[in-house]
């Protein structure tokens, strides 16, 4: 769970009081009813009736308003690299859920749960009689299959997820029947439900055995798979099996790419992601487990439909032309927001709130395991980074670039967290020319006739510093001044506009120079400590670290520094350890470290933000959490959402 300060769970709890929230209702009286879109279907015997197409026991959702059948809601996307709005709003039925106030783990595609007293053993109910959206059953089978075929499979993840091991070792999952499974860890598994609940562990109820073992080499005929192969152009099995939707570790996340895929989720693929697509199109899932009060099977809304945009703006001018129905993502920017409030009228819509997990909005990674020697030693130099973060003005960086929206910080827990500690959150914050330059004297004194500081070589040292185009428009406006700000103290500066793939196989790669993403981890402090450990593929600034926490025997896993092998060790205990408090002390001595070790550069704590909603458009909440691991809005019920009449 989420542990928050007592008044800002209050606050929350004022906030979110009126969201829809999953509940456990009768159902043995429920007379179920379907969208209208679906009686010609049943009519002529293309699909069962609606009380066969639903399990035993539904999901029964509780909704601030009994909502209305039809519509599309249409929304945007940058690129085609964009996976994460899909996963927000449609992906997020796993085996469990956070609940809408983010504080607890409840049922979601199980029905219910137990753990053992030493929680090293979860047994998973599912709903009898639940069905993927091509009508097939969707049993034990299924998650055995993305259990031990997909997440523990050598083949597929070079090593098993961190969240589905404990003590060292994986999990052990098994059956008891159709509807039971169960996971068992060597030792206790602390943080295995939480991480159940997030994103990490969506396809653990995404990968239909039925479809997806005729493209898996334990199962397909080598003939089979080689002809399957040829046809797709691709030489690795698994890259074969990734285009077809298979959960394979280090890939992109492909379950919108295909339209044969069966899923579970509220609605499936009909026009299917691609690098040439310009419209993704989604539509209802007649067999999805869930229901209102009413009986009227979910969701309300029949379409879903996603403009894909190399330009921000574009999908900025739909919004304020009303052709978006719902969004924040890419288009809620500070700079947007004037001119969102000034048409509201004119475009038909609202604004609601966005509340923040991301502890920064702007975070400076310097590779620290950078490919270039003399460049790895003077970015591992704490001096060096200390220097760079002391020249940057960011009260003018957030009054210019942010409209004043903010306040310097670092890359640290959150205020309202447990975890915060205000000297992580400071420490190296004020702007001092004077301080920069002492030290970064300490590690490159000697400067060209232009004044730039020159390696050990005597070569001019240029910070190369990578960031997506377009993915948040701040970035690049931000760079340009933190590009003024390095080269008066004598760095030399080099902005690089990329796009998003190949930012990320660069980074994969260990190729980049330096780096900047948003600052998650700021309340999801124990789940996402990325940014206090080189812990993911998103620890960017220790890329070569991280691989050798996730699996040692990688060929681009590098050996950390004694103090990051320490905060390795005390995460995995973390990991194995049941008790809340014993939990904390573990997280707080890897935090003192990330405090005295500096790994990232910070600019400002994020503030509240915002997205706009179509007046027409019912159960969407004034306030959301904004975060990955709780993917927002997904975690409110998108599906009750509704078009009034």
């Amino acid at each position: 769970m989420i542990k928050l300060s007592k008044v800002y769970v209050a606050l929350l709890c004022a906030l979110l009081i009126l969201i829809s929230m999953p509940t456990a209702l009768a159902q043995d009286s429920m007379k179920y009813k379907q969208a209208p879109m679906l009686d010609a279907q049943v009519a002529s015997g293309e699909l069962p009736p609606v009380d066969q197409r639903l399990p035993k026991n539904p999901l029964v959702v509780q909704t601030p308003e009994i909502g209305t059948y039809g519509g599309t809601w249409h929304m945007g996307t940058k690129g085609s690299g964009d996976d994460a709005i899909y996963t927000r709003t449609v992906g997020y039925h796993n085996l469990v859920r956070w609940d809408v106030g983010w504080t607890k783990v409840i049922p979601d595609v199980a029905e219910a749960f137990d753990v053992n007293d030493a929680g090293t053993v979860f047994t998973f109910h599912l709903r009898e009689g639940m069905k993927w959206s091509d009508g097939e059953p969707f049993t034990a089978d299924d998650i055995l299959y993305a259990a031990n075929d997909n997440y523990l499979n050598p083949d597929v993840y070079a090593a098993p997820p961190v969240w589905l091991t404990s003590g060292g070792k994986p999990a052990v999952v098994t059956k008891t029947d159709d509807v039971t499974v169960v996971f068992t860890f060597s030792a206790p598994a602390g943080m295995f439900l939480q991480q159940l609940a997030t994103p990490n562990a969506s396809h653990m109820t995404a990968q239909p055995k039925h479809y997806l073992s005729q493209f898996h080499k334990n199962y397909a005929k080598p003939e089979d798979l080689d002809a399957a192969m040829k046809k797709a152009g691709v030489e690795a099995w698994t890259d074969l099996y990734n285009q077809k939707g298979g959960s394979v570790g280090g890939k992109p996340n492909t379950l919108w790419n295909n339209a044969d895929l069966p899923t579970i989720y509220p609605y499936h693929v009909v026009t299917p992601l691609s690098a040439e697509a310009t419209q993704i199109e989604l539509a209802r899932n007649p067999y999805f487990y869930a229901v209102d009060t009413e009986g009227d099977q979910l969701p309300y809304i029949d379409n879903m439909n996603y403009t894909v945009s190399q330009d921000v703006q574009t999908l900025v001018l739909k919004a304020l032309n009303g052709e978006i129905d719902m969004q924040d993502r890419h288009i809620g920017t500070n700079a947007n927001r004037a001119v969102f409030f000034d048409n509201q009228e004119k475009g038909n819509y609202h604004f609601y709130s966005l509340v923040p997990s991301s502890s920064n909005v702007m975070v400076i990674s310097l590779n620290l395991t950078n490919p270039d020697k003399q460049k790895r030693a003077v970015y591992q130099n704490k001096d060096f980074r200390i220097g760079l973060s002391e020249a940057i003005n960011r009260q003018e960086l957030i009054d210019v670039v942010w409209v004043g929206q903010g306040k310097p910080s670092q890359v640290a827990p959150r205020p309202e967290s447990q975890y915060y500690d205000e000297e992580l959150s400071t420490q190296y914050t004020q702007y001092d020319v004077d301080a920069a330059n002492a030290s970064l004297d300490k590690v490159l004194p000697n400067k060209d006739s232009d004044g730039f500081r020159l390696l050990p070589d005597g070569t001019r040292l240029v910070v190369s510093v990578e960031v997506i185009q377009g993915l948040q428009p701040e970035w690049p406006p931000a760079l340009e001044l933190i590009q003024q700000y390095w080269e008066a103290v004598g760095v030399k500066t080099e902005i690089v506009l990329e796009e998003r793939t190949l930012f990320y196989d660069r980074k994969a790669a260990n190729q980049h120079d330096a780096g900047i993403w948003g600052g998650d981890g700021g309340l999801e402090v124990t789940l996402e400590p990325r940014w206090y450990f080189p812990y993911s593929n998103e620890s960017i600034y220790g890329e070569a670290w991280q691989y050798y926490f996730n699996n040692p025997k990688d060929e681009r896993a590098e050996e950390p520094p004694a103090d990051i092998k320490k905060q390795m060790e005390l995460y995995r205990t973390l990991l194995s350890t049941a008790d809340p408090a014993g939990q904390k002390d573990l997280m707080n001595q890897i935090l003192a470290i990330t405090k005295e070790q500096f790994y990232t550069i910070g600019v400002s704590l994020t503030p509240n933000g915002y997205g706009i909603v179509k007046n027409n458009m019912g159960n969407v909440p004034d306030t959301i959490l904004n975060a990955y691991l709780y993917p927002s809005p997904a975690p409110v019920n998108t599906f009750t959402f509704f078009f009034k009449k």
